[in-house]
């Protein structure tokens, strides 16, 4: 695969999808900046990598604040002289009915899914453009092709995230690459964010039910990742067979 000695950042690596996409890319020979608000997690995650050799730099890091992420990515660029990759798998899904008027909670995901991912793009396009070359791969959602009832605020920044991203591939002129990737049922800590107990539960339920692991939609970011520089895979959806 194309990613031996890449430099590749990964927001939201201290766990989930994001965990496993540092180890699979660790593997494959990627040089890595980690970020992610769990600072113990992401310090063990970080700490356990380079104990098995791989060169990997890392800071905490809440995608909500533009200055936090550009210094992620300018220490990418102070560790590694570069940027190959921006993998955006940091986000949150306090879901609720819209009538529970969780109005925190929706400026959270807004936060977080939309805004973060656009702090994401202002840091790394000026890398890009110098370079010349640069990959952005961000983590979407399978919510935003199927709506369904109390995700209407989540499915619609991962909407307006897929909306981005396919403006922002229209707009590359071949310079870089732009990459969605949206999971279904993960076996991740997702319910985390949630404050309906009813709704925790039944996500978790159908999570021990049907989830695929986070390996699974790591493999489909290296792959993406792994294609020749002129290969563009523009979005990938990864489920488990059980999913509506």
């Amino acid at each position: 695969m194309n990613i031996d000695g890449k430099v590749i950042a990964v927001t939201g690596a201290s766990s989930g999808i994001g965990e496993a996409t540092a180890e699979l890319l660790a593997r494959h020979g990627a040089k890595l900046v980690l970020g992610a608000r769990g600072g113990d997690r992401l310090d063990r995650v970080a700490a356990r990598l380079s104990a098995a050799g791989h060169d990997v730099a890392h800071m905490p890091l809440d995608v909500r604040s533009r200055a936090e992420v550009q210094a992620f990515v300018d220490l990418a660029v102070e560790r590694f002289d570069r940027l190959d990759v921006l993998v955006a798998s940091a986000g949150i899904g306090p879901i609720a009915p819209l009538d529970s008027l969780t109005v925190d909670d929706w400026d959270d995901m807004i936060d977080v899914n939309l805004r973060g991912v656009l702090h994401g793009i202002a840091a790394a396009l000026p890398v890009f453009g110098r370079q010349g070359t640069g990959h952005f791969v961000t983590v979407i959602s399978t919510s935003g092709l199927q709506i369904t009832p109390n995700q209407a605020i989540y499915a619609g920044t991962k909407n307006a995230v897929r909306t981005i991203m396919e403006g922002l591939r229209q707009e590359s002129q071949g310079r870089f690459r732009v990459t969605g990737i949206s999971p279904g049922f993960v076996r991740t800590n997702f319910t985390d964010s949630m404050h309906d107990p009813e709704i925790a539960a039944a996500i978790r339920q159908r999570m021990d039910e049907i989830a695929i692991p986070p390996d699974a939609v790591a493999a489909s970011i290296a792959y993406a990742i792994g294609q020749p520089d002129t290969v563009d895979v523009g979005d990938i959806v990864v489920r488990p067979t059980a999913q509506d």
